[in-house]
């Protein structure tokens, strides 16, 4: 058996630039990866089946949700019909911006492809996770990078500096398609930085230039997004409190490991129904583990 993590994505700004004719908007953002994760793990099988465990997973349906498509997707574009025994643990909460079903859909592109032998092209890859969601290329590209168009336009971002995050979620599922329906603002112009940040003040100072413009949509969907911004705002430490995609999950970012953790354990004892995690930011998604 061979696994792998699917970290949680994190949209450290997000600028709505535009719409095409077809609908679909178009973004600028500043993608980085927190250290906390599901994590898929595979075994070999003669048909292609999935089990779904985890504090999450009474809230997705197995037989529908991104891991299979892309399972199935994968298997159809190289012509056979191969077997998988795949296993998703879903520790990240569904519908809630920080792409834990695509991320799930990444991982189970770049596992399959280790399972199965398969030494596909990166474009041909990429072109397979652009069909699963607009998130999934960002994700299969695991590392923090800037992302245009509609998701389809990825490039590597400066390093970022070490620094952690506490994650929130207050526990209402946001559906994005109606954040974005639900953006009424004016498009933002493309805000890319070139500088490396030499530190975690550096890198929040220059977020503090940009912003989330899906977030007023998104609280008129969950007005509960507002009271976890604002929870977030007062821990000590805090450096730069937002929303993440279209929600409803918002981070702080922090430079210390210490003040993280006081955070989350303090809104944790403050809210217990919400989730919260204290993490680092991730430079690079983790290798693929086999087990024996």
């Amino acid at each position: 058996m061979i696994s792998i993590n699917a970290p949680a994505k994190i949209n450290l700004y997000l600028h709505i630039t535009g719409r095409r004719l077809d609908g679909y908007h178009l973004i600028d953002s500043l993608v980085a990866f927190a250290d906390i994760s599901d994590k898929i793990a595979v075994s070999s099988a003669s048909n292609l089946s999935l089990k779904v465990s985890g504090p999450f997973a009474d809230n997705l349906r197995s037989a529908n949700n991104l891991v299979t498509k892309a399972a199935k997707l994968l298997a159809l574009h190289n012509g056979f019909k191969q077997g998988a025994a795949l296993h998703l643990t879903k520790n990240l909460p569904v519908a809630s911006g920080i792409g834990g079903g695509s991320a799930d859909a990444a991982a189970t592109l770049l596992i399959l492809c280790r399972h199965w032998d398969l030494s596909l092209p990166h474009n041909v890859l990429f072109q397979i996770a652009g069909q699963l969601g607009a998130d999934v290329p960002v994700c299969l590209q695991g590392k923090a990078s800037f992302v245009g168009g509609v998701g389809n336009e990825i490039t590597l971002a400066p390093g970022l500096p070490e620094g952690w995050l506490v994650l929130v979620n207050p526990g209402i599922p946001v559906p994005t398609p109606q954040v974005f329906e639900r953006h009424a603002g004016a498009f933002s112009k493309s805000s890319r930085f070139d500088q490396t940040p030499n530190n975690i003040s550096e890198l929040a100072a220059l977020l503090r230039e940009r912003t989330n413009d899906l977030t007023e949509a998104a609280m008129t969907v969950a007005p509960i997004i507002g009271d976890t911004i604002k929870a977030l705002d007062g821990c000590r430490g805090a450096l730069l409190t937002r929303l993440s995609g279209s929600g409803g999950t918002c981070f702080a970012l922090f430079e210390h490991e210490n003040d993280a953790k006081e955070a989350g354990n303090a809104l944790t004892k403050r809210k217990p129904n919400w989730w919260v995690r204290a993490a680092p930011l991730l430079t690079k998604w983790p290798s693929i583990a086999e087990h024996n």
